[in-house]
């Protein structure tokens, strides 16, 4: 898992920021919707809190701002390069349940650019329910800035957590290469997306010191540190949300079988 994590966490640090890219040009130059746009923003201050926060956000719209106008060839590109943290999750997914082949590397990105589509289009949605409310609050409601802005969070919350389930429950279930029970995925998908949200709320309860203590031992780069060890912790929880569901379906890895015979 430690291994496999961490292969995760670094395909992250590349995929990050290139898929925020797509979701923001999609926003501002397909949709023109700026309630949407704004919504990412907002996403991205409820998971990385403070100075690493404003960085992200201000680069993110300094880059889409150089990219101009939508173009869809740049943008496959981009998905593609999004899509490397699927690789090494399905060889992690394939291990979990016993699985000994893994898919061709074209088979693999055929895949994740699928999945990338899904997971994106369930954000999208995700962003379009919150920039609904945002609308809809602005107009019925008072226009206290602060207030509107708390609403606004609290909405996205609410509509982040059930779609961060859905999401888990469908990496789960079409990653691995073979068939995987459904129903014993619910469950899982439900506790492994509750635990998530629950590291959110840890790290930015925590991020004063997390900040302080990266930023003495890494310097200029405690930043990339920062999303690294952060997707780290994430990936093991997902990963270990996988071990369970296979070990309660009774479904063993061939290592494990082999210790049995001796």
């Amino acid at each position: 898992m430690h291994v496999y994590a961490f292969s995760m966490a670094a395909n992250v640090l590349l995929s990050f920021f290139p898929f925020l890219i797509v979701m923001v040009s999609i926003c501002r130059h397909v949709l023109g919707w700026a309630a949407a746009e704004s919504t990412i923003f907002l996403a991205l201050e409820t998971y990385f809190p403070g100075e690493l926060g404003l960085f992200i956000q201000r680069n993110l719209k300094a880059t889409v701002a150089e990219r101009g106008a939508f173009q869809l060839l740049p943008v496959l590109l981009l998905l593609f390069t999004a899509n490397g943290i699927f690789e090494p999750l399905e060889v992690a997914l394939n291990r979990a349940w016993g699985i000994t082949k893994n898919r061709s590397y074209f088979r693999n990105q055929l895949i994740s650019l699928g999945l990338i589509f899904m997971v994106g289009s369930l954000i999208l949605i995700s962003l379009m329910l919150t920039a609904f409310n945002q609308e809809i609050w602005l107009r019925t409601a008072s226009p206290a800035e602060q207030v509107s802005r708390w609403m606004n969070v609290m909405f996205y919350r609410m509509a982040a957590v059930p779609i961060s389930m859905v999401v888990l429950f469908l990496i789960y279930w079409l990653l691995p290469n073979g068939k995987i029970p459904a129903r014993r995925l619910i469950p899982v998908s439900i506790l492994v997306g509750g635990t998530l949200e629950v590291l959110k709320y840890a790290t930015t309860l925590l991020w004063p010191i997390i900040r302080a203590k990266l930023n003495a031992e890494y310097g200029p780069f405690y930043y990339s540190v920062t999303i690294v060890l952060w997707s780290f912790v994430a990936s093991l929880i997902v990963l270990m949300g996988a071990d369970w569901a296979a070990r309660e379906t009774g479904q063993t890895t061939p290592a494990a079988e082999l210790e049995k015979l001796h």
